[in-house]
């Protein structure tokens, strides 16, 4: 069997949509309002298609769109982001992908994307194309009754309050939040107007259906919004009518400590829940050092989160800060993109530039991704064979370059 692939024409968006929802498993065709709202949202240069050439159906699926990912040191870095990656059980190992992903990223960097990140729903798969995990995720579940918190007890803070506000109040106040914390954490990726109409039942595709929650803000003593948490809860009791309900947290944000205590203080104190799962946080978030019992706190999750694949290596490195000042000379590997070459780090100075200099490092533009936003350890990638040392002292000083005070942190999926 053999392929075309290419842009999609607009008309073609109902087999594409159709072939999108067989390869995530979900046994909906999109409803003709489906598709006018995808028609509305997306860019057709950037939305692939893989053809049969035989049949001329829909097999393969591929798309991006412009995202801003904030570095250490809060600069907003201009991405693309991958998404809506699938190919038909009938038409894979055939190179499909290779091909989207290849056309992509030379997309990407002639448009002048300095990164591409995804979210990867299989580890193996996008190692190959030059990506690395950049930030990792985990979830805590709280076992109320043994965190020791007394909600008769004022929480520690600035004066502050939660309030209970319906979605008009979420899309009115949460995007400035957002923007708040996306200035502040590395691994924040931009939301758009749509994220928003989308997370508040303004808009809704016919097979993600708007789920109904709770919302609550934490104002400050001056009024201003400087937390949000939306969630749900089970309706789960005992023969005895005991109950044992569990609250699911979709989404926490935070702009100062006071807010997040004050917004986990608050969700361990609701009647009837004995049990709280944080939803995906980042992997050094506060929230057990919060309770008076940490131990209460008990991780279920923990796994790779953002994928970063640089594509511009003297921009990436330029546009982000560093832990200490330091040079470095870094030869980066990249077989299937443009990031490829020598490349000399001014870390005090925070430039990159391109140099015949001798390399200090060796490294893949993956490991480069995984290294980017200061999640991992250069020793520690060294290790498992990502990284060659070619002069002494040089993997210590990248340690201590590109490590990061608190972990990145990428609160959404797309």
């Amino acid at each position: 069997m053999s392929a075309d692939v290419r842009p999609i024409a607009e008309s073609e968006l109902p087999d594409w949509l159709r072939t999108l929802h067989t390869g995530f498993l979900a046994p909906t065709h999109g409803t003709p309002a489906d598709i006018a709202q995808l028609a509305e949202s997306v860019d057709f240069a950037r939305t692939q298609g893989g053809f049969d050439a035989d049949t001329g159906r829909c097999v393969a699926t591929f798309r991006s769109f412009p995202q801003e990912l904030t570095v250490p040191g809060g600069a907003f870095v201009p991405s693309s982001a991958v998404t809506h990656v699938s190919v038909l059980p009938t038409h894979r190992r055939q190179g499909l992908l290779t091909r989207m992903m290849t056309a992509e990223l030379a997309a990407a960097h002639a448009r002048g994307d300095v990164l591409s990140t995804l979210i990867a729903a299989e580890y193996p798969i996008y190692g190959r194309y030059g990506y690395g995990p950049a930030t990792s995720a985990a979830e805590w579940e709280i076992d109320v009754p043994r965190t020791g918190l007394d909600p008769r007890q004022p929480v520690p803070g600035d004066g502050g309050s939660i309030e209970l506000v319906d979605e008009a109040e979420v899309r009115e106040a949460g995007p400035a939040l957002h923007e708040r914390l996306r200035a502040a954490t590395p691994g924040v990726v931009s939301r758009n107007a749509r994220w928003w109409r989308l997370a508040t039942g303004a808009e809704e595709m016919s097979h993600r259906p708007y789920q109904k929650a709770f919302h609550a803000v934490y104002r400050t003593a001056a009024g201003e919004v400087a937390g949000l948490v939306r969630y749900t809860a089970d309706d789960n009791w005992t023969d005895a009518k005991v109950p044992q309900n569990t609250v699911r947290v979709q989404q926490l944000l935070a702009v100062t400590p006071q807010a997040e205590r004050a917004l986990w203080h608050f969700l361990c104190s609701i009647d009837w829940v004995v049990k709280v799962r944080t939803g995906y946080r980042a992997p050094d978030d506060l929230v057990a050092r919060l309770l008076p019992d940490a131990r209460a706190a008990r991780i279920v999750t923990s796994a790779d989160w953002l994928w970063v694949r640089v594509l511009d290596v003297v921009r990436a490195l330029g546009a982000r800060t560093y832990a200490v000042p330091g040079v470095l000379v870094l030869e980066v590997v990249d077989k299937t993109g443009p990031a490829g070459g020598r490349y000399r780090l001014d870390a005090g100075a925070g430039d990159c530039v391109r140099t015949e200099e001798p390399a200090d490092l060796r490294l893949d533009v993956g490991t480069l991704g995984a290294l980017y936003l200061g999640d991992e350890s250069a020793v520690r990638l060294a290790a498992l064979g990502g990284i060659t040392e070619e002069r002494p002292g040089a993997l210590a000083l990248a340690d201590a370059v590109f490590r990061t005070a608190r972990r990145p942190w990428c609160p959404d999926i797309f």
